[in-house]
C-alpha cells in the first residue's frame, strides 16, 4: 500500500480543485492531511479507462504471460492479465458499494447509460445523480488504491508485477571492475577549440 504524499498525488490532481488547489492533499481535521476528493475521481477514472479498454479489445489480442508467484518456493504461473483485471474490476466494486451506488455503477459505468436515462430508469432526479456518482468514484478510487495485497492502482504495478513481491538482490561481484574513460586535455580557451576542430 502506498502511503498519501505530495509526490503520490500531485501528478493526478486536479490544477482547478478548490479544495486541494492542485496539489492533491487538504487540510483534514486536527490539522492532519487527508487527500482531497479530486485525487480519488482521478483514481477511479484511470482504473475505468483501462477497464473499458480491456473489456473492448478483441479476444485474440488477448495475451497469456507467465508470472512469478511471491514466496520462498519461486514458483511460476501462467495469468490472462486483461480478463483479471475486469473480474478484479467488477468483483470489487460489488463489494465495496451498497445496493442504490451499485445499480447506479452498474447502469452508467457498466452498461454505459447516460444520466437522462439513469435518471428516468431509477426515478431520481439529475443532481441526486451527480452527487451518487461521485460518491462512487471516491469511494471505488480510495479502494482500488488501497486494496491488499494487490491494488488495481497504480496500473502499472498491476500489469507489470514481474518483481512484485520478490527481493531483488543487488549484483555485487568483487571481480568486476568498472571501466574508466580515458582522460583527454580540456581545452582551456575558445581558440584552442578552433584550433584543434
Amino acid at each position: 500500500m502506498m502511503l498519501w504524499n505530495r509526490s503520490n498525488t500531485l501528478a493526478i490532481a486536479k490544477n482547478t480543485c478548490t479544495s486541494c488547489h492542485g496539489v492533491g492533499l487538504r487540510q483534514g481535521r486536527r490539522g492532519h492531511q487527508t487527500v482531497c476528493n479530486c485525487t480519488l475521481r482521478a483514481i477511479f477514472r484511470a482504473c475505468y479507462a483501462r477497464f473499458r479498454y480491456c473489456a473492448a479489445k478483441e479476444k485474440y489480442l488477448s495475451k497469456v504471460s507467465l508470472e512469478f508467484t511471491p514466496g520462498g518456493e519461486r514458483r511460476m504461473t501462467w495469468g490472462r492479465k486483461d480478463e483479471e483485471y475486469v473480474a478484479d474490476f467488477c468483483l470489487v466494486s460489488r463489494r465495496a458499494l451498497d445496493e442504490l451506488e451499485y445499480t447506479v455503477f452498474k447502469f452508467h459505468f457498466l452498461l454505459g447509460a447516460d444520466w437522462k436515462l439513469c435518471c428516468h430508469r431509477l426515478k431520481m432526479d439529475r443532481g441526486t445523480f451527480f452527487h451518487i456518482v461521485y460518491r462512487i468514484e471516491q469511494r471505488l478510487g480510495c479502494v482500488f488504491r488501497d486494496l491488499k495485497p494487490y491494488a488495481l492502482y497504480p496500473l502499472t504495478e498491476y500489469f507489470n508485477n514481474g518483481t512484485r513481491g520478490r527481493y531483488v538482490r543487488p549484483c555485487s561481484r568483487p571481480d568486476v571492475i568498472p571501466i574508466r574513460l580515458p582522460a583527454f586535455p580540456q581545452p582551456e580557451s575558445r581558440q584552442q577549440i578552433l584550433q584543434t576542430a
